[in-house]
């Protein structure tokens, strides 16, 4: 479908046409065609943005800042942010801010269970910089040997297939996932994933303060989320390896999801478990 109309897109998103005519002139945000006649045409991928707008919203977004989550989480981007991309769907799970202390802790509970009990995962993980991965690296050797496949994201110098581990992907420097931290795991009896990124603050990337340091953090159990946060994992690994990447989405286009059936109450009460781990003295 396309050439849809402003009255179409209305419809369809339940936005006002007023609305989006004003969020095109003030944000240039959709951008539709024009007909001969000058008429506004819309395609489903603005549809599709509008409702990630709506999303946004609903999650305590402001308008300006919803437009741009929703501009980084569109398919054709070049640099897209996992985060924002599940931030987008009905995970049911709300962003937390985080200590990097507390990440650590989620992301070592993720992966010791999907060691005791993920047959066949795919795995992604980011982690920023090279250090901070070869700190853990014997842990995601043990992860690797039991996965279908593995592959870290940090500041690599160059593209590397260890004999053992995970496939190593360098994070370019104007790639969104420089700022983010993922532990994404999909197998078909079990779904993963602890996404954030890094709120600006004082503290340096392995400094005094490290652990300290700020993220919004999403933590779901939603095989769906997972799959979407996995599918824009593998699109990322693409642009470094486009075989590789064409590997993983088909591997991810034929497996089946983790259950039919999310468990939103044992997600919620995850996220409650970490407010009060978070929240609690030093």
């Amino acid at each position: 479908m396309s050439g849809l109309s402003i009255k179409d897109v209305a419809a369809s998103t339940g936005i006002a046409a007023g609305t989006i005519r004003m969020w095109e002139q003030r944000y240039g945000f959709p951008v539709p065609a024009r007909s001969g006649a000058g008429y506004r045409l819309y395609a489903v991928d603005d549809v599709e943005a509008l409702r990630r707008v709506l999303a946004f919203r609903g999650r305590g977004l402001s308008v300006p800042a919803a437009i741009e989550r929703a501009r980084e989480t569109g398919g054709p981007s070049d640099h897209p942010s996992i985060y924002a991309a599940v931030a987008a769907t009905d995970h049911g799970a709300r962003p937390q801010t985080l200590k990097k202390s507390t990440l650590v802790a989620l992301s070592r509970a993720i992966e010791h269970e999907t060691l005791a009990q993920a047959a066949s995962p795919v795995l992604f993980s980011a982690f920023q910089h090279e250090g901070f991965y070869r700190d853990v690296e014997p842990r995601y050797q043990r992860l690797s040997q039991f996965a279908d496949a593995a592959v870290v994201f940090a500041d690599f110098k160059a593209i590397r297939h260890p004999p053992r581990g995970p496939i190593e992907i360098p994070i370019a420097s104007e790639d969104r996932l420089g700022n983010e931290w993922a532990v994404i795991v999909d197998a078909p009896g079990y779904a993963a994933c602890l996404l954030a990124w890094e709120m600006p603050g004082a503290a340096q990337p392995g400094g005094p303060n490290d652990m300290n340091r700020r993220f919004e953090a999403i933590w779901t159990l939603d095989p769906r989320a997972t799959r979407k946060a996995a599918c824009v994992a593998a699109r990322l690994t693409g642009h470094a390896d486009p075989e590789l990447g064409r590997h993983l989405e088909d591997l991810l286009g034929h497996r089946p999801l983790a259950c039919d059936e999310p468990a939103p109450t044992l997600t919620a009460l995850t996220n409650r478990m970490v407010a009060y781990l978070e929240a609690a003295p030093a």
